[in-house]
C-alpha cells in the first residue's frame, strides 16, 4: 500500500473525547468503513500483509476486528476465528485475563477453533496497549497454532501496546 492511502485512511479517523470513559481519546473508525475505497484499501493491505505467511485461519477480536477480519479471511482462502468477550460463546472455551487502558476484560475462543500447527493471523482495529492482543495470541498458541502475525489498521504508539507484543511480528498501517 503506497504511503498516500495510508494518509487518506488517517483523514478519515474521527476523534472522540471522552469515550468510552471520562479521559478517554477514541479513534473511531466507522468513517473508514464506510467508505467503500478506503475500506477496501485497508483490507488489501492486510492481505498483502499476510500472504506470505499462508495462514489457515485470521482470528478477529471482539468487536471491531471482526470487521477487518472477515473478508481477509475470505481474500485469503482462510477459516475465521472469532476472539469473544467473557460470556459471549457458546460451546467449551478458554480464555485469558487482560487489561485496557480503561479497565480489565476476558478474551474467550472455542477450544476446537483451532488444531495443532495452524498458521494464524491475528487482526483488530486498534492497537493501543497490547493486552486485548496479547491475550488472543496467547488463546491461540496454548491451543496449539502459530501466530504467524498481527495486523492493526490504527495504532496509539503513546501507549506502547507494541511493547507488550514482543516475539509476536506486529504490523500497523496508520500510526498516531
Amino acid at each position: 500500500m503506497v504511503a498516500a492511502d495510508a494518509e487518506a485512511i488517517r483523514r478519515l479517523v474521527r476523534d472522540v473525547s471522552d469515550f468510552p470513559r471520562a479521559g478517554v481519546g477514541f479513534k473511531d473508525l466507522t468513517p473508514v468503513l464506510s467508505d467503500p475505497v478506503a475500506y477496501g484499501a485497508v483490507v488489501d493491505w492486510m492481505a498483502e500483509a499476510a500472504a506470505d505467511s499462508s495462514p489457515t485461519k485470521v482470528a478477529g477480536v471482539e468487536a471491531r476486528g471482526f470487521l477487518f477480519a472477515a473478508p481477509l479471511a475470505l481474500r485469503l482462502g482462510a477459516g475465521l476465528i472469532p476472539l469473544r468477550k467473557a460470556g459471549k460463546l457458546p460451546w467449551e472455551v478458554e480464555s485469558e485475563s487482560y487489561s485496557l487502558e480503561y479497565g480489565d476484560e476476558r478474551l474467550e475462543i472455542h477450544r476446537d477453533s483451532v488444531t495443532e500447527g495452524e498458521t494464524v493471523v491475528l487482526v483488530d482495529d486498534v492497537l493501543a496497549t497490547g493486552g486485548t492482543a496479547r491475550a488472543g495470541a496467547v488463546l491461540l498458541e496454548r491451543l496449539g497454532a502459530k501466530v504467524a502475525s498481527m495486523l492493526f489498521a490504527l495504532e496509539l504508539t503513546p501507549l506502547r501496546g507494541r511493547d507488550r507484543l514482543g516475539g509476536w511480528d506486529v504490523q500497523t498501517l496508520v500510526s498516531y
